[in-house]
């Protein structure tokens, strides 16, 4: 008799205690056995909670030593302090595919959740589940369920999609029922399916199962972290729009972006039928300087912006890795995430323009005036205030160099200039305490920009300036107008870089987009830094008499590698590839 530990491994997180909601806080026994866990009502709901432990998170990696830093760190818009990370093994290009150990993490995790999930599906019995009319959440709960599993199952997918390229579609089978691979299965080795194809099924999936379950819980504490149909109405804008993206439209096909756009106009119309819809968050008085800050590290389960996200995670790891390197009491802050001064200059002027603009006022010696203010409220730099204020540990951050208190420690400091305070509580290091925290997998601010990148370039400026400028409007940015598809799209494209920034978007982003095409390290240094993707920048904080800022190089890692076509995506595994040949190697591997 199988157990069920050959069909589902436990995944954790040590990131601290996770805060589980009550769909979510039980885990199944893995030493039963199928026919014991599917003819259980709370083994089933366990099996079903256990597949959750697989979603995308981009917290995960911040307690992993192999890592310590969001994965923003393999993109322009940061670098990791600590020397060994896994992270530089993709920014140079010199892994291989038999020692790549990012994909080696997001294959099989993936290839194990989704196999679990159609397990799942194949074996749930509306006998021992029930599917009777229900007030509140669980009203037919076995359809449900399985709409659950379904969803999830093409979210796998599309993680897939993102770091691999084509992929199998492991769905159903001809009959209709879940396909299940054995591991090693021969079956499994066959031609990978092209990505587009994989990201219409993954539309068609979310068609099937957005109006079966409710668009928000009627409970969402106690359901928190659960799938639910805004999620579903959120995976098909975002896969459609990876479909209609230049990787994956080669030929520019615009009733793609048609699609797409109506895939995010689906959920704005459908949120807004809704008595408690999604919104971008807001504080109590609206305060553009402090409502983006404020969305990141406010109590989850009352934020309104928020639509999937992992569980929640109650811990200081976040404060411990983020923080400045030089706070210290009963614990040391180690400061690993350090982003680019590339990221920086991508913040426009408050009054809207470009750094670069002409008359935009931009003083590089006094750099961070008259910003947007998601500058301040994302990012920490040279003068900005923080630290505990009722332990006397508030003070300004000192990153001078050689000696300033935040430059640099043993295991911690920054070689840009820049430390993370986006998802940073205000914690202090003499008496440590815990917050909770997660990394939203969508949020209606990724919706409203997902609709307006894809109505640009379907129908043009005029039919996407309000869903950007309704996620500008937050944080009191003027409102765009008056632009060409080219320029419209430059700022989408920049709008989602400073907004979705640490969330996981940004690697995928640059790809979709094809940015490192016609471009060198060498060629792009006469573009501003903002617009760079190669060449990696930081600033020099000089004490004088006056304080003087000097731009170059990051002071690790100055530059990137990327060798196209084979950097668009991560190898199969090469463990993976030589059991299973037919699926074929990525290009360049």
């Amino acid at each position: 008799m199988k157990k069920i530990k050959t069909y589902i491994a436990a995944a954790t997180l040590a990131l601290g205690t996770t805060a589980c909601s009550g769909f979510m806080d039980t885990e199944v026994d893995l030493t039963l056995s199928e026919e014991q866990v599917f003819s259980s009502f709370e083994n089933t709901r366990s099996f079903l909670a256990n597949i959750y432990t697989y979603l995308p998170d981009a917290f995960a990696a911040i307690n992993d030593g192999s890592y310590n830093s969001p994965r923003d760190c393999m993109t322009d818009n940061a670098l990791c302090f600590w020397p060994s990370v896994n992270y530089y093994g993709v920014i140079n290009d010199s892994y291989s595919a038999s020692n790549h150990p990012v994909a080696e993490y997001f294959w099989p995790r993936n290839c194990t959740a989704i196999r679990a999930a159609n397990k799942f599906l194949a074996n749930v019995k509306e006998s021992v589940v029930g599917n009777y009319d229900k007030d509140g959440d669980d009203d037919h709960l076995y359809d449900r369920y399985k709409a659950e599993a379904r969803l999830l199952r093409a979210l796998f997918h599309l993680e897939m999609v993102g770091y691999f390229g084509d992929f199998l579609i492991i769905g159903d089978d001809e009959n209709g029922d879940p396909i299940i691979y054995e591991q090693n299965d021969e079956r499994m080795n066959i031609a990978r399916t092209d990505a587009a194809e994989v990201l219409e099924w993954i539309a068609e999936e979310c068609d099937a199962v957005k109006d079966v379950l409710p668009f928000r819980y009627s409970d969402e504490t106690e359901n928190w972290g659960r799938v639910n149909g805004a999620a579903a109405y959120a995976l098909k804008a975002r896969a459609l729009l990876y479909r209609a993206s230049p990787l994956n439209n080669t030929s520019n096909n615009t009733s793609w972006w048609q699609e797409a756009a109506e895939a995010a106009q689906d959920f704005i119309d459908k949120n807004n039928t809704q008595s408690n819809p999604y919104v971008l968050y807001t504080t109590t008085d609206n305060d553009p300087d402090e409502n983006y800050y404020e969305c990141f590290i406010t109590n989850p389960y009352y934020n309104d912006e928020y639509i999937l996200t992992r569980s929640v995670w109650t811990t200081y790891t976040v404060e411990f890795y983020l923080t400045p390197c030089g706070f210290s009491g009963t614990i040391q802050s180690n400061g690993r995430t350090n982003p680019t001064q590339n990221l920086v200059d991508s913040y426009e002027m408050a009054s809207g323009v470009p750094i670069d603009a002409s008359n935009s006022g931009y003083d590089a010696q006094n750099p961070y005036a008259n910003r947007d203010p998601r500058l301040e409220q994302t990012i920490l730099h040279h003068g900005s205030i923080w630290g505990d204020a009722v332990n006397d540990e508030e003070r300004e951050v000192d990153v001078s160099y050689p000696d300033g208190a935040d430059y640099q420690l043993q295991f911690g400091g920054t070689l840009t200039g820049y430390y993370t305070k986006k998802f940073l509580n205000n914690m202090s290091f003499k008496s440590p305490t815990t917050y909770n925290h997660v990394c939203p997998i969508f949020r209606y601010g990724e919706v409203l920009l997902n609709a307006a990148e894809a109505y640009n370039e379907a129908y043009g400026p005029e039919y996407a300036y309000e869903f950007v400028n309704e996620v500008r409007a937050r944080v009191g940015m003027p409102a765009y107008s008056g632009m060409t598809q080219d320029e419209l799209r430059e700022r989408i494209q920049n709008e989602r870089r400073i907004e979705l920034v640490f969330e996981d978007h940004r690697f995928f982003d640059e790809r979709r987009w094809k940015l490192f095409e016609n471009q060198t390290s060498s060629s792009e240094t006469s573009l501003p830094r903002y617009q760079q993707l190669y060449n990696l920048y930081g600033v020099t904080v000089t004490p004088d008499a006056s304080t003087v800022y000097t731009y170059g190089y990051a002071e690790s890692h100055p530059s990137r590698a990327f060798n196209s076509p084979k950097n668009y995506y991560f190898p199969i595994p090469e463990e993976e590839y030589k059991k299973l040949p037919n699926l074929g190697q990525n290009t360049g591997w």
